[in-house]
């Protein structure tokens, strides 16, 4: 029989992605239990692709989720591209790049601006923080909006690409286009430093603080870049990319449709802004670094509440590059298409990407006809989530040690600013398969 104590519930997370919910068990001052549940409906996709034909993949795993579709795109098209033995252009890399930045200008502008930073103002949703800051959101939304712009210019729509293609892409962005999205990312840099100053001065709390391995992939040049040529860990640990497997143990959970992740070690580790900056901060430039020294003037710390800084880090360097990406493509001659030949081959390919949220796999097999004979796929979520509970259950224990009486919708708070910190999307989590016998 469990010891009675003091149960926290949170039956519906908000200002996140997805559906999910949090249950706590304290006893005295000691956690005894900390579920992060996640109920959202399982997405079967990985079954769904077998059989499938490998021009079809992109199409249906970019509907995996929308937020991340291009995440997605672009991590399943290195995968079956690596299987096939095809090399990309340099056109067909830097526009791909640029894609994976609108991607995470789109993403970060929300989840920085609209989902996390009510918490740290004092505001129950970003209407409310509207109504004091009504500049800071306006801006917000535009910026988002400038990150679906580079998505639709670059993969057709804004929403699950159409353009995007094995080898290359169906059709190319004009110098006019690229050249209006650069004049609007050069005039976003100003007042998105202005919202780098204003969150400076906002105090982050300790009692989420605790030693942390992160893991993040080397960049393929010496830069911040969002893909990358080997996993690394905060630990100094280097692995190939293809060997993911070895160093991702997935397993499940009865409280979630999620599978949880851990290193071989069997230590949770952490995914996202935080950990690139960790392991990659010392690569930033020009604007993104004085950023950095605002945000961070102690360096990178472990505490995940500063993931929602990192993501504004993020931002910055996003726009930044993007200015810089929009100026390579406008030296290069227009052209109407670039697309790359290739031979149908049996084979096998893994693809790891930086996203908004983390690093993301995925892994295909095909054979000789093209069709998919297996596929696997693990997301920054279902990585992050076995450390957002140690995180959850340090938040919670550092509260009540203060001594002080704490009320339950203070904990409350600080469970929803733990998990919100970490993004979650929690469309992309599920993913479960479930045995008979199991």
């Amino acid at each position: 029989m469990s010891p009675s104590g003091r149960n926290i519930v949170i039956p519906h997370l908000g200002r996140v992605e997805g559906h999910g919910g949090i249950f706590v068990k304290i006893v005295g001052n000691t956690v005894h239990e900390v579920n992060m549940d996640i109920f959202e409906g399982s997405r079967y996709y990985e079954a769904l692709l077998k059989g499938k034909h490998f021009l079809e993949i992109q199409g249906i795993i970019t509907r995996v989720c929308a937020i991340c579709s291009a995440s997605h795109t672009v991590a399943a098209l290195t995968a079956i591209e690596n299987a096939l033995g095809v090399k990309q252009t340099e056109r067909v890399h830097t526009l791909r790049g640029l894609l994976l930045l609108g991607a995470t200008i789109e993403s970060h502008a929300l989840h920085v601006f609209a989902l996390a930073l009510p918490d740290f103002l004092g505001f129950d949703s970003v209407i409310g923080m509207a109504s004091k800051y009504p500049g800071e959101v306006a801006f917000a939304l535009k910026l988002k909006q400038l990150g679906n712009r580079i998505q639709e210019l670059i993969g057709g729509r804004a929403i699950h690409p159409i353009n995007t293609l094995v080898g290359g892409f169906g059709k190319l962005p004009g110098h006019r286009e690229l050249q209006a999205i650069r004049s609007e990312l050069q005039a976003a840099l100003d007042p998105l430093m202005g919202a780098v100053d204003l969150v400076a001065t906002l105090p982050v709390p300790g009692w989420a603080e605790q030693d942390t391995v992160y893991v993040a992939l080397r960049p393929y040049e010496e830069a911040y870049r969002f893909r990358g040529v080997s996993i690394c860990t905060s630990r100094g640990e280097e692995f190939p990319i293809e060997s993911y497997r070895d160093v991702v143990r997935e397993f499940t959970v009865e409280h979630s449709h999620a599978k949880h992740s851990a290193l071989a070690s069997g230590e949770t580790y952490m995914v996202g802004s935080l950990a690139r900056l960790k392991l990659w901060g010392h690569h930033l430039g020009g604007r993104a670094r004085e950023a950095m020294g605002k945000l961070f003037p102690a360096g990178v710390q472990d505490n995940i509440l500063l993931n929602n800084w990192a993501q504004l880090v993020e931002l910055v360097h996003c726009v930044e590059h993007s200015i810089e990406v929009c100026d390579e493509l406008l030296a290069m001659p227009e052209a109407p298409r670039e697309m790359v030949d290739y031979e149908v081959r049996a084979g096998r390919g893994v693809g790891a990407i930086e996203v908004p949220r983390g690093t993301l796999f995925h892994e295909y097999e095909l054979d000789a006809e093209g069709r998919v004979v297996s596929a696997n796929v693990i997301t920054p979520t279902a990585q992050n989530l076995a450390n957002v509970e140690r995180d959850m259950r340090t938040a919670v224990e550092n509260v009540l040690a203060g001594g002080e009486q704490v009320d339950d919708s203070r904990l409350k708070l600080n469970l929803e600013m733990v998990a919100r910190a970490y993004d979650p999307c929690i469309s992309c989590s599920v993913h479960v398969t479930r045995l008979d016998g199991e």
